[in-house]
């Protein structure tokens, strides 16, 4: 038994609550920095200790299995052992591999490591414009749907309910995911999302399985509770059966994975599905100073959900700095003057976090870190570890001695780089920056050393020129959703552009409610000092959230918007019939061709030229090959 007199020793007020709250059902709503894992971890201590539940009548579920070890980790040291701690996935296969064959008297099938076996092949067979696109986008579109219990049946109505758009045309990806299916069917194979609907099936398809689960548990204790998908929550009711003892602890100010499914709407709606529920907010803040939660506290109210003002109990710090640089090689060179600044006051390097948007962002400051001899990580990938230019290498030594910019040009093309193009995905923007930088440094290479520019020289300088990049040391470079649950003593947010974050590409732009809750994220991971700074020679403004954080507004310039059109404008009018008859012909349903609302941008932007069709949100690269010619004549129609 754990020692019940030091299990609540140091906890605050609110803290203190939540861990006396031994029954369910309990919702704690833990700000950045108040001390989460402490108040769980304790919170199931007492549980047991107070003699509510037994340890093996208690089952925790994390997000993570590091989190999951840290959890059982923290409770040894207050002498629980028992505790199952497991993330969604391995609580169902640890389910399926005791339970499957007994129930069903089949042998439960192989789980597959990652989706990539399985969708390369109907990668490779897509048509050029989509081929070169990186296979994990196509598994996260697989998972996009499966997380939500959307079968390939479904999915075609649901990316026109839902308003999502693939990132291949509809019919392709259509095309994809039942032939992933149908590949995985005959394989005999699971993907991780099958392990969560086996196991839901398991349950409502054999009684005496739910009731095996359902008499093992009598609580749940689930984490980053704001971050479940419909899938996950599924799960968890089939657990629960009808019983309310249930702990969930989150903070809607932070759901950031949308693409995954996430919502914070089972948070948020935790009051209304269990009446009476305790709720518990934690605010006191342990992580950062009073300077930068008064940065947080700001955005606070524009994030919506279950309000939570964060209060410092760190003494006073240096204010927050916001500030431009003329461009982004001036922005570049001042973040990496200032960390070696910090560096030399007393700050570990491995203390100082620089975020990004998306992975692309990194090469520039790895070069610099680079060319001063300043060791530093790349969380997300480094610059020569990347799909590019892991490709571009390959492809490079078997180069020979041909002129390096040639080389690189041929090679490029070979990859799929299309300067013209705005791709939607992160990963996808990454890989043609990524084919674009190589370009750079070819012409920069052949600059420098003229003859001397061959192939094999050029790959000979690329270590020296990105070489400080340190497994598990130096300076922190990471995406805003890496950075998630950590925290630095000095963080950089550089690039706070309109465009970058809330980010905008392609036919695409991300939520902005769930931009602003990553820019908060962003925000609170910084223990001592914290910079926003951004390029003003950029095409885009400053990030909205920059105002909305520092209560300084700066100005902006203000744009002549078009005119609004309707149900009943000519042009748009015009467009339906044009797609109603052209729909027809092609065999498929208007939508497929496009949604009312990009006819509507259509009519209001009255486009000229194939590249202006392009520019407009709905409108990809395959739709102008396709519709470029009927549309154009229909605007210039009238």
């Amino acid at each position: 038994m754990p020692d019940a007199a030091t299990i609540l020793d140091g906890l605050n007020p609110a803290q203190r609550e939540a861990a006396e709250a031994t029954r369910g059902p309990v919702a704690i709503l833990a700000g950045a920095g108040t001390g989460k894992t402490t108040t769980i971890t304790r919170r199931i201590a007492w549980q047991v200790a107070s003699g509510a539940f037994q340890p093996s009548q208690i089952l925790a579920v994390t997000f993570t299995q590091k989190a999951a070890g840290e959890l059982r980790e923290r409770l040894a040291t207050l002498g629980v052992a028992g505790i199952e701690a497991r993330t969604f996935h391995a609580a169902a296969l640890h389910q399926l591999g005791g339970l499957w064959e007994q129930a069903t008297g089949s042998r439960l099938p192989e789980v597959l490591d990652h989706k990539a076996r399985l969708i390369t092949p109907l990668a490779n067979a897509l048509p050029p414009p989509h081929r070169f696109l990186p296979r994990r986008e196509l598994a996260a579109e697989i998972e996009w749907a499966k997380n939500r219990l959307i079968t390939p049946d479904a999915y075609v109505d649901a990316l026109v309910e839902q308003e999502h758009e693939p990132p291949i045309p509809i019919e392709l990806m259509d095309g994809i995911y039942r032939n992933y299916e149908r590949r995985k069917e005959r394989s005999g194979a699971l993907d991780f999302e099958d392990m969560l609907a086996l196991a839901i099936r398991m349950i409502d398809d054999h009684a005496a399985v739910a009731e095996r689960i359902r008499d093992r548990y009598h609580a749940f204790t689930v984490d980053e509770f704001q971050d479940v998908n419909p899938l996950q929550s599924a799960l968890l009711d089939r657990w629960l059966g009808g019983r309310d003892e249930l702990c969930v602890v989150g903070d809607d100010y932070q759901t950031i994975f949308g693409f995954t499914g996430a919502s914070p709407s089972y948070l948020l709606g935790f009051p209304e599905r269990f009446p009476g529920a305790r709720i518990i907010r934690l605010e006191e803040n342990y992580r950062s100073t009073p300077e930068i939660l008064t940065l947080a506290n700001r955005l606070a109210p524009l994030l919506g959900g279950f309000e939570k003002r964060l209060q410092a109990s760190r003494p006073s710090g240096p204010e927050p700095l916001a500030r431009s640089f003329a461009s982004e090689a001036d922005e570049v060179s001042w973040v990496v003057g200032r960390c070696t600044e910090v560096h030399e006051q007393g700050v570990e390097w491995e203390e100082i976090a620089i975020l990004m948007r998306i992975n692309a962002r990194t090469e520039p400051y790895e070069e610099a870190f680079a060319a001063r001899g300043i060791p530093y990580q790349v969380r997300t990938g480094a610059f020569l570890q990347r799909p590019a230019a892991r490709a571009m290498l390959g492809r490079l030594r078997r180069g020979g001695d041909t002129p390096v910019v040639l080389a690189i040009d041929r090679a490029t093309e070979a990859l799929g780089y299309d300067p013209e193009t705005t791709a939607d995905a992160d990963d996808e923007r990454t890989r043609q920056s990524d084919l674009e930088r190589f370009r750079a440094l070819a012409r920069e290479f052949a600059a420098a050393n003229g003859p001397d520019a061959t192939v094999g020289a050029f790959i000979a300088e690329l270590p020296s020129r990105f070489s400080t990049e340190e497994s598990g040391r130096g300076v922190q470079l990471l995406t805003y959703h890496r950075s998630k649950g950590l925290e630095f003593d000095v963080v950089f947010l550089p690039r706070v552009l309109d465009g970058e974050i809330p980010y905008k590409s392609g036919r695409t732009a991300a939520d902005p409610e769930e931009e602003r809750r990553l820019f908060y994220v962003g925000v609170t991971r910084a223990r001592h000092w914290l910079a926003l700074t951004w390029p003003a020679d950029a095409k885009a403004s400053v990030s909205p959230f920059v105002a909305e954080a520092t209560g300084i507004k700066p100005k902006v310039e203000k744009r002549p918007q078009p005119k609004r059109v309707d149900g009943g404008d000519p042009l748009f009018e015009r467009l339906r019939a044009w797609r109603r008859e052209r729909a027809v012909a092609d065999g498929v349903p208007p939508y497929v061709i496009f949604h009312d609302k990009t006819l509507v941008l259509i009519a209001e932007a009255r486009p000229t030229s194939p590249a202006a069709l392009r520019s407009i949100s709905g409108v990809g690269q395959a739709k102008v090959e396709r519709y470029a010619d009927d549309v154009l004549t229909v605007v210039a129609g009238g």
